[in-house]
């Protein structure tokens, strides 16, 4: 794709592929990002596309796009809108990173050793596994299963704070 092809697809799809977006995740700033970071995806790539198939491809790294953007938003609080008339403060001691150790404890070594290695010194599966002796399905079980394991050991985050 030409520079100018690149050009002529932005017009004729922009609009398309931000209500696209929009209908999608009902946030408007979001769905702007969103379609900024897939034209300049496609950008890095345009001398690989096709002019004749620009439509399908802006649309595949659209969704692509916004399915990343959602799943990295999927745990962030809006604590602007949250209801905070039924939260409670008490003044016990509470220490988040000493239930996380204790939590950690409670996990086998084969888990406990691959989430530390996971995500406290952010290796890799493939990494983890040359590590452990462990092959990556494996490594990706027992991560899975001990974050689990520490979702309902922790519990609600709210109860701790």
């Amino acid at each position: 794709m030409t520079v100018t092809e690149y050009n002529i697809s932005v017009e004729q799809y922009a609009d398309s592929i931000y209500r696209f977006v929009l209908k999608n995740i009902k946030d408007t700033e979001k769905a702007k990002d969103i379609v900024q970071d897939t034209f300049e995806k496609v950008w890095k790539s345009h001398a690989d596309v096709e002019a004749s198939k620009a439509k399908s491809y802006l649309f595949s790294t659209a969704y692509h796009t916004l399915i990343d953007s959602v799943r990295r938003n999927k745990f962030n609080a809006d604590w602007e809108k949250s209801d905070t008339s039924h939260m409670q403060t008490n003044n016990d001691y509470s220490d988040l990173n000493e239930v996380l150790h204790r939590a950690l404890d409670q996990l086998p070594p084969d888990q406990k050793n691959v989430i530390l290695l996971r995500d406290y010194e952010g290796y890799s599966y493939k990494e983890i596994s040359d590590m452990t002796g462990l092959t990556e399905a494996q490594v990706k079980v027992y991560i899975f299963r001990g974050r689990n394991f520490l979702k309902k050991y922790i519990g609600k985050i709210e109860m701790l704070v």
